[in-house]
Order: C-alpha cells, then structure tokens, then sequence
C-alpha cells in the first residue's frame, strides 16, 4: 500500500501545486483546506505523513501538531511562508520531523517528504523490534538472558533477508519455535510457514513430502498430491533434523535450493517456487559431513546464517520465565487455578540441568499441574529432580565429548583424575553446590592455567570457545 500524505494549505493553487509534485512518486495524497478539515482527515484518512501550513485560517497549524498523539502519530513537515527562528523551534519541540520555508521548489520538496516517510517507516520498524521483546518474549521465544538476547539479534537481523538460516541445538531447546520466529519477523509473515521433520518420515516417502506426488507414481499413490515446497510458495519452509535425511534425496534438493525448481513424484515438468529456507538439527553437521553422512556442498549451501539455540541448563533465569509462562498456558488449556509457585520450587528448577531442555520442562509443568489441583505449587508437588542433576549431568557432559577432560590441580599441572568428579562427590547435603559454581570454578581454573587463552582452555576442555563465553555470560547475570 503506498504512503499516505495528507496537505494542509489554505491557498488551493498551492495546495494542488504540492500535490502535484507528489504524483511522479505514485504516494497517496489529499488535500485539506482549513484546520477543521484537517483534523477531521487525521481522523478518516489516517496519514502517514502531513505537509502542515502554520498560517490557517481557523487554527494555528502548531496548535494542530501539539494535538497530534498516540501510537500511530504520522509525521509532520512544517510548511510556512513567515518562517522565524522561534518558530522552527517551537516545530520541532513539538514533533516535527523537519520545517520548510515557503516557495519550495519540486525537488526540494519531494527529497524532504521521502526522508520523512523513511522516518516514519523506521519508527514502526523499531516499535515492532520493541514489542517483540516484550516481557522477555521474541514471538514465541522466552528467555531474557544474554545468550537468548543474541539469539533475538541474529534472527532480526537475518528474517529481511532471504539467506537460508541453519539452526543447532540440543534436542528440545526449541528449533522449531526459533524457525517460526525468523518467519515471523520476515516480510513472509503473511505467507504460509510449512515445518517438515525428515527424522519422523520413512525414506522412501520423503521426496513425495517435499515435493509431491502424481497420482500412480508409486504404490499407494491414488490421488495427485503437493508437497511441502508447493505448499511453501511465497513462505517459509523448515525442515527439521535435516541430518537425518537420505544421502541420495540431498542432491536434489541441493537442487531445488540452488535453482528454486524441482519436479514432483512421477511427473517430468519443473515448478518453480519462491521459498526461504530455515533448517535445523540436534546434530553436529560438520562432523556428519566428515562421516559421509552429510553432503558438504549442500552444508554450505544452507549454512548460511547459523544460529546456535543453548541448552536450558545454561540460560540461568530464563527457566524460571519459561516455567511462569508454561505454569499459566498449560493451566488454562487443564482448567487449573494456577497462582504461582514457590521459591523452593524455582531454587529445584535453576539447580537441575534439564537434559531434556524446554521440552522436559514443559512435561515436568503439565505433569505438576495434572496432579495436584492446589494453585500454589509447592516442591513436593514437582516429579522428582534430583535424577540427572549435579554429579550425573557432569557425567552427562563427559559421556558427550567420548573422554574426560584432564583435571587441574592446585599446583597447575594436569592428572588423569578428573577432578569434576572429585568436587562432585558429596557425603552430606552440606556439601552439596549448585552446579553452574562447580563448573565455573573449573573452567575459571582451565583458563588461568592457560593464561587466560579462552581458546586454548576451549581445546582442552573439548568446547568451543563460544561455549565458554556464554558460559561466563550467564554467571554474569547470575551473580548481578
């Protein structure tokens, strides 16, 4: 839809003089000749910029910017033949955007009400950028840390573009709900978003998901049907656990992305699509490209944008905003009086490292609710934590880099003994430490023995070092 100007002019061979300068740049236009009709077409016309005389014959044309308000206030030049330097003061204190004395040639003209309308166009950019942070929320991402802030960045940064975003993350940390948001923020919004999970479908049937079928291309295939990419025109299409599928099928959709055309199931005639793609896996695609697994060429194809999503355990608050916000959904969908819960309970949430991430959280939330009808939610009413958390989550850790790391002594020098294990090791609930400090101390020791190298610690411990700064990040936050 284009801009809409409204001019506010008393003299009418002015008035249609600036509307014609106007008409090249195909902006939407209407003309008021008195303040009374001004603001009555504020009110009906809904301009998203006004070309405003100060000299009108009812009302002051400032008195009329000082009454503009509101969310959806338009932008104002301020246009007068009587021009003062007090007068361009009081404009612009008032609001607006720029101040133009009278006769004023086309160009002049046309040059001011653009950069006007990109103000207005970047006031609304920004205010959707504001609202989408609301109360810690990025559409239906939660989370207020420093990690997930930098997550938000990324996939505002990215959603305008058409470049393909690649999505890592543990298992349940919420790739799909990331994908939705890049498609969300993006000019597509309007447009269908199409997930497909490539882990959940059998192998011989995901080309006829992707792309579609022909009635009698296969066993089974009795009616013409279109895939995910036909259904994905103009949109967003996500494919998830994108490793998992077929070493054979990556060629042609290698394809499909490179070209935008691909051929149904059955049929040889090509069709082209217009489609952003947003991929993801809990995978690590490098090393399933070193297995063979993966094709290298379609891995740098898509990895375009990566976007890293950190696992629950180590975005410190952001659990208890995400419980809050699960508490309250899943106890309206189960009709349940939900009030709140303790601080026994966010103590149980933060110190457990949810190996199964949002997605357990989510189970241990329904499961509380379910169970027990009180609406404050006490410990006792939580399924048990303590399997997984502290010396087993370090475990956990160990088990996932195939070797542990060695341990550091007091001395500085290195032992086989990991020494994780050693602190982990408690005799009575005294000694028990929540487990970011455990980790942290470590880690704080990796890197002063390594001179405060944070990559050569990173080598040492098996971690990226990226891993290592949004660690101390997060006990940033924590201890603030």
């Amino acid at each position: 839809m284009p801009p809409k100007v409204l001019i506010v002019e008393d003299t009418e061979s002015l008035a249609l003089m600036y509307q014609s300068y106007l008409i090249p740049t195909g902006i939407q236009t209407h003309i008021a000749y008195s303040g009374t009709e001004a603001l009555a077409a504020i009110e009906t016309f809904l301009p998203d910029l006004i070309v405003l005389d100060v000299m009108l014959p009812d009302i002051n044309g400032l008195d009329i910017l000082s009454q503009l308000s509101g969310e959806h206030r338009p932008q104002v030049i301020v246009l007068t033949g009587h021009a003062t330097k007090e007068m361009a003061i009081e404009a612009i204190r008032l609001g607006a955007s720029d101040f133009l004395e009278k006769p004023v040639e086309a160009d002049r003209f046309r040059i001011t009400v653009n950069n006007a309308l990109k103000l207005k166009s970047l006031a609304q950019e920004v205010e959707k950028y504001h609202q989408t942070y609301e109360n810690g929320r990025f559409f239906d991402l939660i989370g207020s840390s420093r990690a997930m802030q930098s997550v938000y960045q990324i996939i505002n940064s990215a959603a305008v573009s058409k470049a393909t975003v690649f999505i890592t993350g543990e298992s349940g940390t919420g790739k799909e709900l990331c994908a939705r948001a890049v498609h969300l923020a993006s000019p597509r919004s309007q447009k269908p978003f199409v997930a497909l999970n490539c882990a959940a479908i059998p192998k011989d049937l995901i080309e006829s998901e992707i792309f579609g079928h022909l009635k009698g291309a296969f066993t089974g295939a009795i009616s013409n049907r279109e895939g995910a990419a036909g259904q994905a025109d103009g949109g967003t299409l996500f494919l998830d656990e994108l490793c998992e599928m077929d070493i054979n099928l990556q060629s042609k959709l290698l394809r499909f992305i490179q070209t935008g055309c691909y051929q149904q199931v059955g049929s040889e005639k090509e069709v082209k699509v217009d489609v952003r793609f947003v991929c993801a896996t809990n995978r690590d695609p490098l090393a399933e490209v070193q297995a063979g697994r993966f094709r290298e060429d379609l891995y740098y194809r898509l990895h375009v944008i990566p976007i890293c999503l950190p696992p629950l355990r180590e975005r410190g608050n952001d659990i208890i905003e995400i419980a809050e916000a699960l508490f309250k959904k899943i106890a309206k969908e189960e009709r349940h009086g939900y009030t709140g819960m303790s601080e026994s309970v966010k103590r149980a949430f933060l110190n457990y490292c949810w190996p199964g991430n949002v997605r357990q959280l989510e189970n241990t939330v329904r499961n509380t609710l379910v169970l027990n009808q009180q609406s404050w939610i006490e410990l006792d009413m939580v399924p048990d934590l303590h399997q997984g958390s502290h010396t087993n989550v370090v475990n956990m850790q160990l088990q996932n880099t195939h070797q542990a790391p060695p341990a550091l002594q007091t001395n500085g020098t290195f032992t086989g003994q990991s020494q994780i294990n050693a602190t982990a090791t408690i005799l009575s609930t005294k000694d028990i430490e929540p487990l970011w400090i455990i980790e942290k101390r470590y880690i704080e020791q990796a890197i002063s023995l390594c001179e405060n190298n944070i990559p050569k610690a990173a080598a040492l411990l098996d971690v990226s070092p990226s891993t290592i700064y949004r660690k101390i990040k997060t006990w940033e936050e924590i201890e603030a």
